[in-house]
């Protein structure tokens, strides 16, 4: 059996019994016609049930080697303005680069989901040459809809949202926005940041649609690119947005079967990518917009964990073993507790790397002090916390930038790249998404390594860095508070 998310109970008032049923049969109605017309799952690729799993990866192998296509999947990061590494370090595809190319590939949709829109340097009030990569995508975006691809945005009801010229732009074009208000239906926001585009390729991470998030900010996300069935699945997360962006729209006490997903971390996609022997599945927060065999997103993040029997690296923004946007503040030791056990009763290496930047919130550093005091190497405990210093230079003209603002856990066995940071708001409230992936290869072959040790490349490379600084360690005059 699989945890379902379907059942938080959302409380109506003021309703009869058939107005919800109107409503709901209302909802049905729309789905139906805003799901986007897409080709069938690739033939690379196929859902293997509960009772198939004990089928071998080299069964699987030979079958996919008969097929004519193969998902794939790249990592792609932003690197901000000066912000230098060694010569010969890892890395990953431009971001940019990547947002650019999916916007060619598209022939018949786009859908993206994000907390807000800044592409242009006006919007901020801002001239720097550095918003000249978010001005092409804003333009490319345009030329999209003038070849008739049609581009739908499901957004946060946010007033930065509202306000958006890009939108208004996109708007102006043919583009279809949606304000998803979820302050007033789960009392969070809509903090999600991904693409679906065809039914076929998609886009997760932690990269905003902001200028900022390709020049200015440190962002890391995936490309997953011919994988329809993994599309799909994405897509019925966009498609809770879309409908509760309609006006007067509630959540339903259970979703409809048409936004289940058949895969999850229980019952993982499985398949070749590029040659690599892959399982994969996303999963979403909050519950209450979790249908039935949708993974919750926590629930996601502690199974990476609990699978973990070498190591757990994580880079975050924010960590906090609370609430964040609750007064006063409650004590959530969820994921705390999870790292703590992994060192002590598994002798597992955890590696934190959080973000220190102009408005880090300096109570965090008591929490950070506490998870490194739990170390104890006499004893087998391996417990190792850095803040991450983006160098602010010449850039300070520039607001809410410079930070390491990615959201990423990796393991010997796992990847983990998602939409939120670590604190109880984000998984209790406040919508995001996850993607788990493992992968292994058949046998020694050329081609890029599993996604799990392209990520510890780019996770060491960060932590090796100068720009990494123990807690104990200090600024040199960086703009980063070092109080608590």
């Amino acid at each position: 059996m699989y945890a379902a998310c379907g059942s938080t109970q959302v409380i109506m008032t003021g309703q009869k019994v058939l107005g919800l049923l109107a409503i709901l049969g209302l909802g049905l109605v729309t789905v139906t016609y805003f799901l986007v017309r897409v080709s069938p799952p690739p033939a690379c690729c196929q859902l293997y049930h509960k009772e198939e799993n004990l089928r071998s990866w080299e069964a699987l192998g030979r079958e996919a080697q008969l097929q004519r296509d193969s998902c794939r999947l790249v990592l792609a990061e932003s690197l901000p303005k000066d912000l230098p590494y060694a010569a010969g370090s890892p890395s990953a595809q431009s971001l940019a680069l990547a947002w650019l190319q999916l916007l060619d590939t598209a022939q018949e949709s786009i859908h993206v989901a994000s907390y807000y829109w800044s592409l242009t340097g006006p919007d901020i009030g801002v001239n720097d040459s550095s918003s000249r990569p978010g001005e092409i995508l804003l333009q490319k975006m345009q030329q999209v809809l003038a070849r008739n691809v049609s581009l739908a945005v499901a957004t946060s009801g946010s007033a930065p949202a509202r306000n958006s010229t890009d939108l208004q732009v996109l708007l102006a074009h043919g583009a279809q926005v949606r304000h998803v208000p979820m302050k007033q239906l789960t009392g969070g926001v809509l903090h999600s940041k991904f693409w679906v585009v065809d039914g076929q390729h998609v886009y997760v991470g932690s990269a905003n649609m902001d200028w900022r998030s390709l020049t200015q900010v440190k962002e890391l996300g995936a490309i997953i690119y011919n994988c329809s069935s993994l599309a799909q699945d994405l897509e019925k997360t966009f498609q809770t947005y879309w409908v509760l962006g309609a006006p007067h729209a509630i959540i339903p006490k259970t979703w409809p079967r048409n936004f289940s997903s058949h895969i999850n971390r229980f019952r993982p996609f499985r398949g070749l990518f590029g040659g690599l022997l892959t399982t994969a599945y996303f999963s979403a927060s909050p519950p209450a917009l979790c249908p039935r065999g949708r993974t919750r997103d926590l629930d996601a993040v502690l199974a990476v964990m609990k699978g973990a029997q070498d190591f757990i690296y994580v880079s975050v923004m924010d960590y906090f073993p609370t609430t964040r946007f609750s007064h006063p503040a409650r004590y959530w030791p969820v994921l705390d507790n999870a790292l703590r056990e992994a060192a002590l009763g598994r002798g597992v290496h955890v590696h934190l790397l959080v973000s220190c930047w102009l408005h880090t919130d300096p109570t965090i550093f008591p929490y950070l002090r506490s998870l490194q005091a739990f170390s104890n190497p006499t004893a087998g405990i391996s417990v190792d916390v850095k803040v991450f210093i983006v160098p602010v230079g010449n850039h300070s003209s520039i607001p809410f930038s410079r930070v390491n603002h990615s959201k990423y856990m990796v393991t010997e066995r796992a990847a983990y790249i998602g939409t939120s940071n670590w604190s109880e708001d984000y998984f209790s409230s406040t919508s995001g998404v996850g993607l788990v992936v493992h992968q292994q290869a058949p046998r020694a072959q050329p081609g890029p390594p599993p996604v799990q040790e392209q990520l510890r490349q780019l996770f060491e490379r960060d932590w090796s860095s100068s720009y990494a600084v123990g807690l104990d360690g200090h600024t040199l005059g960086q703009d980063c508070v070092w109080q608590g």
